[in-house]
């Protein structure tokens, strides 16, 4: 029997509540997440020990209390995600470290920061090592590895490899090690993450580079990380991963090394996307239909601004037109959708390369709105202000309630800090 499609083309009710009802309170774009969504995936992951969200994904102060009420710890990767973290009531101690700081680098800010709140760091280069044990001699850091392989859905989000800046090259362990002993930093744990769109087979990889790098450690390691990159379905041909067979690779992994250690090793993942990205939708109005040679577009007032994804990766996002619930059947054709911006590359629909394509939705008119889906992870948090656009609204929809978690830029908040003009410089107020 044929599986009933996961993805429509219409949508009338996003976790119950009338499209057009948000729209009518909260106007577009905007930002809706489904707090459910997130409940169930965070559900997904008891198996580990530790959930630790990559915020880098969605780090709106509300959806980062939502996952610190669900037991699920963060992970920051700037002086500013710290502290959203702690904004939003994370203690900065504890043990697994509530906060962890993993980055290639310490800007000046983030390592002060990491100090004054006695963040744990998960060092991502040699440098690293150097210049936290200047600070904070004696303490424990973990490593994030490069194995010298990656994965990812696009070459951008591939995060392994010696085309990847990320991690401490797996030929510099050693090196590595090294400089910690010359601060007496104790190396706790291990970090491996090589991209997005994990695939099995190179996780059963990963899991055997893991084990390597954690026996040359040695018995100072007692926590190992998976990373995160799990994929979550953006069409009908996509699925999940298998997440039984997931955990039993890492967690047989993490056995033999307990074995081999005679202490417990806690095993973490580092979830961003899986938690998110399907629990948000950017509702768009359209404003204008037209016609260019071959090509019908629909015309948005969301952009590139609000939702980067496709002119960054040529990501594909679904789409569904918003109808009333007793809405006529209406014939599907294939068209291109395009926002606001004074860029030709401001398409949502297109192919990695810059290449535009088409996507297969209902008949609309001038004024209805079109939903972008599977938009929860990487929509807000890479939102700009680029032609002077202000950032959308944020709704996050709980136990059947609408409630702004933030509230649409003013052109206030898009001017302040600037100067009023010449005037100002050449009177020097």
């Amino acid at each position: 029997m044929p599986q009933t499609p996961r993805f429509s083309t219409t949508r009338t009710r996003i976790a119950g509540i009338p499209i057009s009802e948000l729209v009518e309170r909260f106007a577009t774009p905007l930002y809706v997440y489904d707090a459910a969504r997130i409940l169930e995936r965070i559900d997904d992951l008891r198996a580990f020990d530790v959930v630790r969200y990559a915020q880098k994904a969605n780090s709106n102060l509300t959806i980062l209390d939502l996952m610190r009420r669900q037991g699920v710890l963060v992970d920051a990767v700037s002086a500013g995600e710290i502290r959203r973290a702690l904004a939003a009531g994370y203690q900065a101690e504890g043990t697994p470290p509530p906060i962890v700081f993993t980055a290639d680098i310490f800007d000046r800010q983030a390592r002060i920061v990491a100090w004054e709140q006695e963040i744990h760091v998960n060092c991502g280069s040699p440098d690293m090592i150097d210049q936290w044990g200047a600070v904070s001699p004696g303490s424990s850091i973990t490593l994030r590895i490069n194995p010298g392989f990656g994965h990812g859905h696009s070459q951008k989000t591939n995060t392994g490899g010696e085309q990847s800046k990320h991690g401490i090259w797996h030929e510099q362990l050693s090196e590595a090690l090294q400089r910690a002993r010359r601060f007496d930093l104790k190396v706790s744990g291990l970090h491996m993450h090589i991209g997005s769109g994990t695939d099995l087979d190179h996780l059963a990889q990963v899991c055997d580079a893991m084990e390597r790098a954690a026996r040359r450690v040695g018995p100072s390691i007692h926590s190992i990380s998976a990373g995160g990159g799990l994929p979550v379905p953006y069409d009908d041909q996509q699925d999940y991963v298998d997440l039984d067979r997931y955990y039993r690779l890492w967690n047989a992994t993490r056995q033999r090394l307990e074995q081999r250690f005679a202490h417990p090793v806690s095993l973490e993942i580092e979830p961003g996307r899986y938690l998110v990205a399907e629990s948000g939708y950017l509702i768009t109005e359209i404003r204008g239909i037209k016609s260019m040679g071959d090509n019908r577009f629909y015309l948005v007032d969301a952009g590139f601004h609000n939702l980067a994804r496709p002119i960054l990766y040529g990501a594909y996002h679904p789409m569904a037109l918003a109808v009333d619930d007793d809405d006529r059947p209406r014939p599907d054709q294939e068209v291109v959708v395009g926002g606001p911006l004074c860029e030709s590359g401001d398409i949502f629909t297109q192919s990695e390369g810059g290449f535009v394509r088409r996507q297969r939705l209902p008949e609309a008119q001038v004024g209805e709105f079109l939903v972008i889906e599977v938009a929860g992870a990487y929509g807000q948090v890479m939102a700009s202000n680029y032609n002077s656009q202000p950032l959308a609204a944020e709704v996050l929809i709980h136990q059947g309630q609408p409630f702004l978690i933030r509230a649409r830029q003013t052109f206030e908040d898009l001017v302040r800090g600037e100067t009023k003009g010449m005037d100002a410089l050449e009177t020097g107020a």
